[in-house]
């Protein structure tokens, strides 16, 4: 049965409204500020079903099609005023969908807000009156005044947010509903001048933000100053200004993403992607998609040219804005796209996704992780479409982001397979060109096992490195790994396409083809032969080495040092204790080229005399030197010094 309010009513929420909305206030919104995002969206929402059901019923227009919200701060009364010509609202609909919150509880509330999944229902802020009750949040006293088409007079509801509110009939000329916000006293002080909600400019700022692509004009009076000007156009100095109303549109309302993709020019998304993400120069890429299913959304995600200076150095990192309904609900939400893909920047606009969940609901719901996913897949894709079409084009991207990459391979072990194919390399095969893994696969030499690398801080060092040497004289491509991820992906991924990955300096090099059964039994007979000096070699290094061996590797350096096939490599040793983690060591294994000079000196000083000091020291030297060759400081550099300068006076004699 429809009520009628004859005279001023008083009337008095349930006991835990207050706690409702002191909820609502400190836990759902964390600035004051979305207050105006919740009513215009309101209004938005009254527009779009006074238009829907004007569709079949002209006269509930009343003569006015022309539909639009009105902002009206004004600093004489304290007030802010949002107004709107939508559906407006009956008596008996003021009470449902204004005094719900009274009715609904504490309990029942808190469990929508954990369902939150079921897009077929009214938004949650319909059902609740959330939206409307965040303007409690800057105003001391809230004044609606309502009309629905066709009904004679309108209705007055206020209150102060003390848990009563009034409500009576009042006259209303036109239809829709206009909320007077009357402000706190201290709205807005020096520490937070954005808050001064009756300043035109922060205003105008805020429905730009957050309102900017709501599809009906969002409109504000500004005072503009002019002077008169004469017969011909000219402005007469000598007058006084003359000041005039300007009724401005604050929001530009056709989202780009809802337009089709086709009739959007790439100078437009360039335009939008630089207002929007404050850049200046052109993405790189851009994936503009609308999907239908289970999440209905639309998506425009861009890919920036340029990585930010301290894009590898900062802890956290923009995400992708989040919309309902061309409605702004979320900047920056991280969890949308894996961590490997934070460089991606853009937005997705879901009806399905409610306007008045908390972050950490949005961030957990069903929707936003089928999103995400499908998100990934997209990225995924236009990044093995650029690979394969656009190699210049994926390169530039892998300059800028292929650190990020790489630490997906090794961070996120449900990635590896998806990003294996997207890894680029330097490698032995050309000066300047980078490789695929399945480019290294195709030219592999018959019979070749594994695939090679060898890490350092560039190309020139690790092409210095004597454990390339044998590699060289093979004609065997070589993995450059000189980013500091790199041996972390690589171990991570630990094969690719059933060929495992094997460093040139740790363990054998697996090189079944190396000499004729003849040289190998040589190189084990001069093993044998040398065990003795190879023990006493050891002996003098103890606690620096776990092994010395007769080199396989080795074919115009003296020495080398690798690592055991079991544990860590050396290259990762120095990461790890650059990361504060010393506990973790590598097995240092020290290799002779026993067809060298150096090594006939030193067996030299051993059988003369296995115990002098110059037979530890040219162990000390031989040491010190592959330290070198490793990129590595010797432990003492200065007892290193000291050596090198004693025996190459004792050369000179």
């Amino acid at each position: 049965m429809t009520q009628a309010a004859t005279a001023k009513e008083n009337r008095k929420f349930e006991a835990e409204t207050k706690q409702l909305l002191d909820l609502m206030v400190h836990s759902i919104y964390t600035n004051r500020e979305i207050f105006l995002r919740e009513l215009i969206s309101n209004a938005s929402d009254a527009l779009d079903k006074i238009r829907f059901e004007s569709l079949t019923n002209q006269d509930l227009l009343e003569g006015n099609s022309n539909f639009e919200i009105f902002l009206l701060p004004d600093e004489a009364t304290n007030t802010l005023t949002i107004s709107d010509n939508g559906i407006g609202m009956t008596y008996d609909e003021v009470i449902q969908n204004i005094g719900t919150i009274a009715k609904s509880g504490t309990k029942v509330f808190l469990e929508k807000l954990k369902e939150n999944g079921s897009s077929n229902d009214n938004d949650l802020i319909g059902q609740f009156g959330v939206g409307f009750y965040s303007a409690f949040m800057v105003a001391k006293k809230v004044t609606m005044q309502t009309r629905a088409p066709g009904q004679a007079r309108g209705i007055r509801w206020e209150s102060t947010g003390d848990g009563s509110y009034t409500i009576e009939e009042c006259d209303k000329d036109t239809r829709g509903t206009t909320i007077i916000l009357t402000l706190q006293d201290e709205h807005a002080s020096s520490d937070h001048p954005n808050e001064n909600f009756l300043d035109k400019h922060v205003l105008e700022s805020l429905v730009k933000k957050y309102s900017d692509y709501i599809r009906y004009p969002i409109k504000m009076n500004f005072i503009k100053e002019e002077k008169p000007l004469d017969a011909d156009g000219k402005v007469i100095e000598d007058a006084p200004v003359k000041e005039t109303i300007e009724v401005r549109t604050l929001n530009s309302m056709t989202p780009l993403w809802t337009r089709n993709k086709n009739e959007i020019t790439q100078e437009e998304y360039s335009l939008f992607y630089k207002n929007l993400f404050h850049d200046w120069e052109d993405p790189l890429e851009i994936i503009h998609s609308k999907v239908e299913g289970a999440v209905e959304y639309t998506t425009v995600l861009f890919i920036p040219a340029h990585a930010p200076f301290d894009f590898y150095q900062r802890e956290s990192t923009s995400g992708i804005q989040l919309y309902s309904k061309n409605v702004f609900i979320m900047d920056n939400c991280l969890d949308l796209l894996p961590e490997y893909l934070r460089f991606i920047r853009g937005l997705v606009d879901s009806p399905d996704f409610s306007l008045n969940i908390s972050r950490e609901l949005l961030q957990q719901s069903s929707q936003l992780k089928l999103v995400g996913k499908n998100l990934e897949k997209s990225v995924l894709k236009t990044l093995e479409t650029m690979i394969t079409k656009d190699r210049p084009k994926y390169e530039k991207f892998w300059h800028e982001y292929g650190k990020a990459i790489k630490s997906g391979v090794y961070s996120d072990f449900h990635s590896r397979d998806k990003l294996q194919n997207l890894l680029l390399f330097p490698s032995s095969h050309a000066a300047t060109e980078l490789t695929t893994l399945a480019d290294y696969i195709s030219r592999m030499a018959e019979g070749q096992a594994v695939i090679y690398y060898a890490t350092g801080k560039d190309r020139a060092q690790v092409e210095r490195l004597p454990q390339m040497e044998l590699l060289k004289e093979k004609n065997i491509e070589v993995l450059y790994l000189l980013d500091r991820v790199d041996e972390f992906a690589i171990e991570a991924l630990g094969n690719y396409q059933e060929k495992k990955f094997q460093s040139i300096s740790r363990g054998d090099l697996n090189l079944d083809d190396i000499g004729s059964p003849e040289q190998k039994q040589a190189a084990d007979d001069t093993a044998k032969e040398n065990q003795s000096l190879l023990s006493a070699v050891k002996e003098a290094l103890a606690g620096k080495i776990t092994e010395v061996k007769i080199s396989s590797r080795l074919k115009s350096s003296p020495v080398c040092l690798v690592s055991s096939s079991n544990g860590i490599s050396l290259a990762m040793e120095q990461i790890l204790a650059e990361m504060d983690k010393p506990l973790y060591k590598a097995n240092r294994i020290l290799e002779l080229n026993p067809t060298h000079q150096v090594f006939a000196a030193l067996k030299k000083q051993y059988e003369t005399d296995s115990s002098s000091d110059a037979f530890k020291d040219y162990c000390e030297l031989l040491y010190g030197q592959a330290l070198l060759m490793e990129g590595l400081i010797p432990e003492d550099p200065a007892a290193f010094a000291i050596k090198v300068a004693k025996l190459m006076a004792d050369t000179d004699k």
